[in-house]
């Protein structure tokens, strides 16, 4: 974890954004230095569980799949629906927390995807599947916007880079701790991964709403909060501002789904290599995830949010050099491993999000990472008719173009990092 230094309770944060009002009463219950790292190991922990409550989808497919005999299709289309309800979730829920603050909402939405995971036991049917997944995504999809709007109110913007490093690891771990768990249950019993997963979050929420004061400056429900905040996101100030940032983040969401979803299948079907060789390929550029994290996050607090950009031409020009590269395993997982690093310069987008817009709007501000998951909906029948039409090479490519083009409308923002 890096070295936090928390917001002093009476200094509005250094940085190029507009600080919020707070009165006496609010800054009086700021919590003290302790309490404040407290609170962030309990974000930590709550990201854990959510990346184990998300990629149980993924993870537990095969099991899943065989428990209601689904086909391929309706397998896969459990992940569509649960990503539609991270769309509408992100979208409502992080307006609720802006509206009527971040302490319950936050609460709420970690017993709720924890409740929605233990629920998936209950699963016997194709639509019971499908409506679980939407809520279960629907709660996890908010988790994102609403942390980001708790602990951007904790710690400097020279530190919110880390912070969000730190979070994108915890993220990764848990899907770490999940490929383990799936190894060391029988397939019998998979569903008490779905209880491991799901009954902590109980507590969790607890310690939320007892650790965060009320009517701090992390929970305030500002009056200057509309009745729908992300009406104000389209004033014509900020409108232009608005949709390139959508723009950008349904580009990020188009090349991973275009390149990342693809490659098993190119490197088993293209390439001819057998699944342990395949897995060993993935596990290299997952590697190359968590380290990345760190780094980028290191990035953006010391040069700037606009600097990271740079990761997405790294991670373009990785993916023309990896299905141009020759069949040989190292030269791959070393390809493989930028790839996977470069790819997380994007970790900054949460605390940079918040900080592009004025602070009573925080929470829905960082709900526009996920209207990207709009353009990657289409993106897996975009690809596949690419692929049927100039090869499966060629469909990959495409995401090269998409990363570079995000990585434009990413350095076209303002930089909110004000460096001292």
């Amino acid at each position: 974890m890096p070295i936090i230094a928390p917001l002093a309770p009476d200094v509005a944060p250094d940085g190029a954004i507009e600080a919020e009002p707070v009165d006496g009463a609010a800054r009086s219950l700021m919590p003290g230095m302790g309490r404040q790292v407290t609170i962030f190991a309990l974000l930590l922990a709550c990201e854990f569980l959510y990346g184990w409550a998300w990629n149980t989808v993924d993870v537990l497919r095969p099991f899943i799949r065989a428990s209601l005999n689904l086909s391929l299709l309706e397998a896969g289309s459990a992940y569509s629906a649960q990503g539609a309800g991270a769309l509408v979730g992100a979208v409502l829920i992080g307006q609720v927390a802006d509206r009527f603050g971040r302490r319950r909402i936050f609460a709420l939405v970690v017993l709720g995807y924890g409740t929605m995971l233990i629920a998936g036991t209950a699963v016997n049917s194709y639509p019971m599947l499908l409506v679980q997944r939407f809520l279960l995504g629907a709660f996890a999809g908010a988790s994102f916007p609403v942390g980001v709007g708790i602990y951007v109110n904790l710690f400097r913007p020279s530190l919110r880079g880390r912070l969000a490093g730190t979070m994108n690891a915890f993220f990764s771990f848990s899907i770490v701790a999940l490929g383990l768990s799936m190894g060391a249950v029988a397939p019998g019993d998979w569903k008490l991964l779905l209880w491991i997963g799901g009954l902590p979050t109980f507590a969790l929420a607890l310690m939320v709403l007892w650790l965060i004061p009320a009517r701090s400056r992390i929970d305030m429900a500002t009056e200057r909060a509309a009745k729908l905040p992300i009406g104000e996101l389209f004033a014509p100030a900020v409108r232009r501002q608005t949709l390139m940032l959508a723009a950008m983040t349904g580009l990020n969401f188009f090349g991973y789904a275009a390149y990342s979803g693809w490659l098993t299948t190119y490197l088993s079907g293209e390439r001819g290599f057998d699944a342990a060789t395949v897995g060993k390929l993935v596990a290299w550029q997952f590697a190359g995830n968590i380290a990345g994290g760190f780094f980028w996050g290191w990035t953006a607090d010391r040069f700037g949010r606009r600097f990271n950009a740079i990761g997405f031409l790294i991670a373009a020009a990785a993916i023309i050099a990896y299905l141009l590269a020759p069949t040989d395993v190292l030269t791959l997982q070393l390809i493989g491993l930028v790839y996977g690093a470069a790819l997380c310069s994007s970790v900054t987008w949460g605390p940079w999000l918040a900080e592009l817009y004025p602070p009573h709007l925080q929470s829905t501000a960082a709900s526009i990472f996920n209207w990207g998951r709009i353009i990657s909906f289409f993106a897996p029948l975009i690809t596949a008719t690419l692929a049927q039409k100039l090869g499966m090479t060629i469909a990959m490519a495409s995401a090269s173009l998409a990363f570079s083009l995000a990585a434009v409308l990413w350095l076209a923002q303002r930089e909110t990092l004000e460096r001292r």
